[in-house]
């Protein structure tokens, strides 16, 4: 089934924004929704609605069913070894922090290190930058190449006996490029470091198998792969996420509590106190059917094409610049237009129904690194076509040309 045929599940990509028929280049940001997914949340909430788990009535034994279902739905797409080493989270951003807190926190120290890099999205950043100042380590910086992209040499000069954990993005939602993450594992398992691994541009994108890539963590966000928002998943290794203490306190991930002292459930429910995120668990194991009918290598193959066709034109038009590695993208490309600030050209591009997302990213020292306060940004998926690419390059070429004879 090709993208136009896709199109037919996707009811808002049927719409007109500003008088002209909606092109959406914004998916990097979020993706759109197939009716299949809603479709299944719908059905949740209007014939089986009822709490996991506690339950024995049989509204709470479907819900259950269907809950712990997706998540098994979730370990096949990533090949995961176990159910119990895929966590339910609210998002990538999530289980970052939950990782930080519950592991960097509480195991690292004065003389240990955390090594990243100055492209990664402020969710895989801020959340080891904080465990580093909380606990005294050193928080490290993998130097880049002239394209932004990570070398496994430079990896080589970082990482150190004294690392104990590294965090890497998977693919860069702003350069698009694709890290050698297995390679890198073995480097930081040389050192006896953990891998972590941020996966949100990943996931969506490429079909995945933790075990090959060989990371001890790998999350990734529904949102961004025809899912839900509000849920996303924690992938661990279990011997490592036995050693990660739970974030959140209460209700499902308990199993005794004394007066001044309580027990938690075993993996994954440890992580998922409260009222776990039902809804979204289901539509996200309903994305991922949706997914691998059409096949993730399809997927893949289909959106590195309308990056090179993109590419290609937008190499022609005087004065736009593209950044991050040149060849071999994956599913997205961060531009600048002359002089024209990145939010002025995202409001020219609406105004002809095309969505592109403009601003720092949430990599700001990437940014600073780029020398740039901000970037425009059009990312593809599934549904995207070459013809919505042709729009895109038209769009350009309009807003090039007004901004000339504005300041002419």
């Amino acid at each position: 089934m090709n993208a136009k045929e896709l199109r037919k599940y996707f009811p808002i990509l049927h719409q007109e924004v500003n008088g002209h028929p909606l092109v959406y280049l914004d998916n990097g940001a979020t993706s759109q929704k197939p009716i299949q997914v809603i479709e299944a949340m719908d059905k949740y909430y209007r014939e089986y609605n009822s709490n996991v788990h506690r339950g024995v009535h049989t509204l709470g034994n479907i819900a259950t069913d269907g809950y712990e279902g997706a998540r098994e739905k979730v370990r096949a797409f990533i090949n995961a070894r176990e159910a119990a080493e895929i966590v339910f989270t609210r998002g990538t951003t999530s289980a970052c922090n939950t990782v930080a807190y519950g592991y960097a926190r509480k195991y690292l120290g004065p003389g240990d290190e955390i090594v990243t890099t100055l492209v990664e999205h402020h969710a895989n950043f801020i959340p080891w930058q904080q465990a580093a100042k909380a606990t005294g380590a050193t928080f490290k910086f993998i130097p880049l190449a002239e394209d932004g992209t990570v070398t496994l040499e430079a990896v080589k000069e970082t990482v150190t006996d004294n690392t104990k954990l590294v965090a890497i993005h998977h693919v860069s939602n702003v350069l698009g490029d694709t890290t050698p993450i297995k390679e890198i594992a073995q480097i930081a398992h040389q050192h006896g470091a953990l891998l972590f691994v941020d996966g949100a541009q990943g996931a969506p994108h490429k079909k995945i198998d933790v075990q090959d890539l060989d990371c001890d963590f790998y999350t990734f966000s529904a949102h961004k792969m025809a899912g839900p928002t509000g849920v996303g998943v924690l992938y661990g290794k279990r011997e490592v996420l036995e050693r990660v203490e739970p974030m959140e306190f209460g209700g499902e991930m308990i199993d005794y509590v004394d007066m001044y002292d309580s027990t938690w459930k075993e993996l994954p429910w440890k992580f998922e106190g409260g009222t776990p995120i039902i809804a979204g668990a289901i539509g996200l194991g309903a994305a991922i059917d949706f997914l691998e009918e059409i096949g993730m290598d399809n997927i893949e193959r289909h959106e590195k094409h309308l990056v090179k066709y993109a590419m290609e034109q937008m190499r022609e038009i005087e004065g736009l610049k593209i950044y991050g590695p040149q060849q071999d993208r994956s599913c997205l490309i961060t531009f600048n237009l002359d002089t024209v600030h990145p939010h002025d050209l995202a409001t020219v591009l609406d105004s002809y129904g095309i969505a592109v997302r403009a601003g720092h990213h949430c990599a700001q020292p990437l940014m600073r690194w780029l020398n740039v306060t901000a970037t425009a940004r059009a990312s593809f998926y599934l549904y995207n076509t070459e013809e919505e690419v042709d729009v895109l390059i038209a769009g350009l070429k309009k807003t090039k040309e007004y901004f000339g004879n504005v300041f002419s």
